[in-house]
């Protein structure tokens, strides 16, 4: 029986390794302890895949709520959600704390990175405004270029009430207030600059004179 160590296996399976060791620890796939190392055997491996579902499908969640803190309910409800309703291996848990205005977020960044990577064929949502509040197709079809399918289980109406929209607004609002500020600090500087080279150039005596002064004569 031939084993793999756990890095050479994930890629067979085509997941990151800390999936695969996740998955070993839950009893989805069995392993041989050789010394202090796991090693897996290729037709463990070779059965998960095919216990994946039609085509192999792999699932990648991600959840996303606007608040830094005292949302955790939320992220949870949205996981439990998608888990229960999943066809295939869940095979990866994305979650963001910011707002869906933000273009870079570290769980999206991740996924997208993993995608590219092949790691899994399906990415699920609760509902379009999980993903992206704004760009939502630009995503999608980033997505579909590394043959990764978006599937949203809510298509219609938005998840957020009106304390996350609150907060989208007030981060859009932030974001151009200071944009505004470093304008008119830039704007600021000039003038000051302008106005100090001015002053100086009119206390400079012309070209060709003397400054008036005490000086002696003959007589």
């Amino acid at each position: 029986m031939e084993l793999l160590r756990l890095s050479v296996a994930a890629r067979r399976v085509g997941v990151h390794p800390g999936t695969l060791r996740l998955w070993a620890n839950e009893g989805k796939v069995p392993v041989v302890w050789v010394g202090r190392e796991r090693r897996f055997s290729i037709g463990a491996l070779d059965a998960l895949t095919g216990a994946a579902g039609s085509g192999g499908r792999r699932e990648a969640l991600y959840v996303r709520v606007s608040g830094t803190s005292g949302q955790e309910s939320s992220l949870a409800s949205q996981e439990a959600e998608l888990r229960g309703s999943a066809s295939g291996v869940v095979v990866a848990v994305f979650k963001d704390r910011a707002s869906g205005l933000r273009e870079s977020r570290p769980g999206l960044d991740r996924l997208l990175k993993r995608a590219a990577a092949g790691e899994f064929t399906h990415v699920r949502v609760t509902h379009a405004d999980r993903l992206a509040r704004f760009g939502t197709g630009w995503l999608i079809q980033v997505l579909a270029h590394h043959g990764v399918e978006v599937e949203m289980m809510h298509a219609k109406g938005a998840a957020g009430g009106m304390e996350e929209l609150l907060d989208d607004f007030m981060s859009l609002v932030g974001t151009f207030a200071g944009r505004m500020y470093g304008m008119r600090s830039r704007e600021a500087r000039r003038g000051l600059l302008a106005e100090a080279g001015n002053r100086i150039e009119h206390a400079a005596p012309a070209p060709g004179t003397m400054p008036r002064g005490g000086g002696g004569g003959c007589g």
